[in-house]
Parts: C-alpha cells; sequence; structure tokens
C-alpha cells in the first residue's frame, strides 16, 4: 500500500516521499511538500483504488548490485556494507522499488486504501495518512458503532448529529456563564454576611465544592484581609481542589508554604494572597487549626 501511494503521489503531484510509518493502528507517509490539498488527497486516493481494481500484478525479483538496471530502481540506496543480490519489487507499470519487505502478489489483495488525509509534519512536510486493506473495515465498523451510539444519544440521524452536538455546546457556555454569574453573587453574599456580624472573627474558613479561583478571591476582596485571615477551599472534599490563603501580608508569608505542605499541594503568593492546587483536601481541619493557633493570641479574651 505504501509502495502504490507513493508512487502514484510521485506522478500526479511530484510529491516525493521521504520517510514513512508502518503503524499497528494506521500508517504515516513523509510527503516533501508543505501542503496537500483536499481535492489532490481526493484524486489520489481515487486513483490508487483504481489500480487495486485493475488488479495490477505485483513481481519480486533479485538483480546483481553491479546491474545497470539498478539505477532505475528507485531507492534510498545501499548500505555500504551490502553483498549479494539485491531485491527488488515491481508493480507493474507503476513502480520498481527495492525493498526486502512482505508484499502481495497482486494489488487486488490490498482491496482497498483510504487515506484519512494530512497532518503537519516536519518543516516544510506533509504526514499522509492511510489504512489499508482489513484496517480500512475495521475503521468502517468503529465508526458506525460510534454513530449507532451517538444517534441514542442525540435522539436523531447521522446526518444531524453535527448540529445536535452544537446545540448542546451552545447550552453548556449559557449553563457555564450563568453558573459563574450565580457563584460571584453567592461569593459577595458570604461576604457580606461575614461582615454583617456584631463582632468579626479574625480567621474565616469556607469550603465549597463548587467554585474556582476567582469565587474564592471575590470572597477575600469583599471581606478585605487587612485584618481577617481566610482560608477558602473549592473541589472535592476527599480529594484534590484549590485553596486560598489570604491576610495580613506576613502572616500569610509565614503561613502559605506550610499550608500548601498540609494540603500535599503547591502554590504561591505575593502582597497577602498564597493560592495553589492541593492534593489532599481531606486535611484541611489540620490547615485550619495550624490557622486557629495562630490567631488565638491576636484574639482578644472574653
Amino acid at each position: 500500500g505504501q509502495h502504490l501511494i507513493t508512487a502514484i503521489a510521485d506522478q500526479m503531484f511530484g510529491f516525493k516521499t521521504t520517510s514513512w510509518e508502518l503503524g499497528r493502528q494506521r500508517s504515516v507517509i513523509e510527503l516533501d511538500t508543505p501542503s496537500v490539498t483536499a481535492e489532490q488527497i481526493e484524486a489520489l486516493e481515487r486513483s490508487v483504488n483504481e489500480k487495486i481494481r485493475e488488479r495490477v500484478p505485483v513481481r519480486v525479483r533479485e538483480l546483481a548490485a553491479d546491474d545497470p538496471e539498478i539505477e532505475t530502481v528507485r531507492s534510498r540506496g545501499l548500505p555500504d556494507d551490502h553483498a549479494g543480490p539485491v531485491r527488488v519489487v515491481d508493480i507493474e507499470g507503476i513502480d520498481s522499488n527495492m525493498c526486502c519487505g512482505t508484499h502481495v502478489s497482486n494489488l487486488s489483495d490490498l482491496q482497498v486504501i483510504k487515506l484519512l488525509g494530512t497532518e503537519k509534519g516536519k518543516k516544510n512536510k506533509t504526514n499522509l495518512v492511510f489504512l489499508a486493506g482489513n484496517r480500512v473495515l475495521k475503521s468502517i465498523e468503529q465508526s458506525h458503532s460510534t454513530e449507532k451510539a451517538l444517534t441514542s444519544l442525540l435522539k436523531n440521524g447521522p446526518g444531524e448529529h453535527v448540529e445536535a452536538v452544537k446545540r448542546l455546546q451552545s447550552s453548556v457556555k449559557l449553563l457555564q456563564k450563568n453558573n459563574l454569574n450565580l457563584l460571584r453573587d453567592i461569593a459577595v453574599l458570604i461576604a457580606r454576611d461575614f461582615k454583617s456580624k456584631p463582632v468579626q472573627s479574625q480567621l474565616f474558613v469556607l469550603h465549597r465544592k463548587e467554585g474556582d479561583s476567582e469565587f474564592m478571591n471575590i470572597i477575600a476582596n469583599e471581606i478585605g484581609t487587612e485584618e481577617t485571615l481566610l482560608f477558602l477551599t473549592v473541589g472535592d472534599e476527599n480529594e484534590a481542589g484549590l485553596f486560598l490563603l489570604a491576610g495580613p501580608v506576613e502572616a500569610v508569608e509565614n503561613l502559605g508554604p506550610r499550608v500548601a505542605e498540609l494540603l500535599e499541594g503547591r502554590g504561591a503568593g505575593k502582597r497577602g494572597r498564597f493560592q495553589g492546587k492541593a492534593t489532599k483536601m481531606s486535611r484541611r481541619g489540620e490547615v485550619q487549626a495550624l490557622l486557629q493557633e495562630f490567631v488565638s493570641p491576636r484574639c482578644p479574651e472574653a
């Protein structure tokens, strides 16, 4: 399959093959061209499959290393230490190529070739991705299974899948926007509730499963951190999440790294805020005890 595509790509468009990879799931041919158009891919695929349907014979022959005919054979050259005859694979009327691999005796044995498209290759190169033979059938089977699953989930026909997914994406974006606005409102209300109390604690601790960094920073901004030490967390209570320690600059500089260590996380901070990611949210209680001990001497006696 690779020999056939390489030969036809060169004949039709002058695209030289510079390398290839015959993978377990798909195969790739690196072409010496910065781009290949969709029309060229379509024409190339049509041409290689025409050759398969024409049942073009493939034969293997061996030539002496000094045979003049070797000069007409496509190759990357023989190794310096080569000894013995040279194996040549001929696709009748299409290609003659040095190769030591296993080959079909007739192009019809390939069954079919499907070009899946291109990917950006090395500098000024294009990778052409293809399937051949039974891999094409397996790919169709997988695609059909995916199509059936989407039909069941989206409750419409295959021709409407793309539009259905676009509508879902739009709905999700709207819900995310509304959710963000609600979280902002909740953050402001939480802060106002704290500030409305006659006697404000020097330590404010809050965990909320739904939330993000902005949610925590809004609370910190609304409450103010000149006098109050805040420890805020969002995410799953017993797994990973985000944390924010905010308060007087000196206190945060002192406590921030210790909080990150207790939560088995990482963080950074400046100007009275230390925030980061935690892997052990279940240790929030230990952090709260540390912070409570820190502020206790500062609390006025009852």
